[in-house]
């Protein structure tokens, strides 16, 4: 997953400064592949920025996804819960997720989804935001309705 990098152009002028505009070009292209230790999904990041991410996450590389679920674990729970806490909780998801596998028919195990799902929307009342006749509902109500003349405009009909 490389991606091409746009550097603006600038002035150099004394040799000095060409030298360490090369060493700072050097830098931004260094990049290397970090391998979460949660998920294990990998990424190319700069060595400062997988520095900093271990640095934060107690010498782990977490990626972003795993960052968030961790900083959502923090939300979610119940008590005050440390970041170390979180992210022990996330690991021990990801390793029950990784060790239940993929099911051993994918599609079967589809269909029987779609199936359950169909069932549970015809098993489940209708709820609708209009019954079935709303003009015999409103003459119940009130009596009388609004209907239309041969003329555009709306006389009371008496007790439709």
């Amino acid at each position: 997953m490389s991606a091409p990098m746009i550097i603006d152009p600038m002035m150099i002028s004394a040799p000095e400064t060409q030298s360490a505009a090369a060493s700072i070009l050097v830098a931004q292209s260094e990049v290397e592949f970090a391998v979460c230790d949660c998920c294990g999904l990998t990424e190319e990041c700069t060595p400062a920025y997988i520095e900093r991410i271990r640095e934060r996450y107690f010498g782990k590389w977490v990626c972003g996804l795993c960052a968030e679920a961790v900083k959502d674990e923090i939300v979610r729970s119940e008590r005050l819960v440390c970041t170390e806490e979180a992210m022990a909780k996330h690991m021990n998801f990801c390793k029950k997720f990784k060790a239940s596998g993929p099911p051993p028919n994918p599609t079967v195990h589809l269909i029987s989804a779609m199936r359950q799902i169909l069932r549970r929307t015809l098993d489940s009342p209708r709820v609708r935001s209009t019954p079935n006749s709303p003009t015999k509902t409103l003459t119940k109500i009130h009596g009388s309705v609004l209907t239309r003349s041969e003329s555009c405009f709306p006389t009371l009909s008496e007790g439709l």
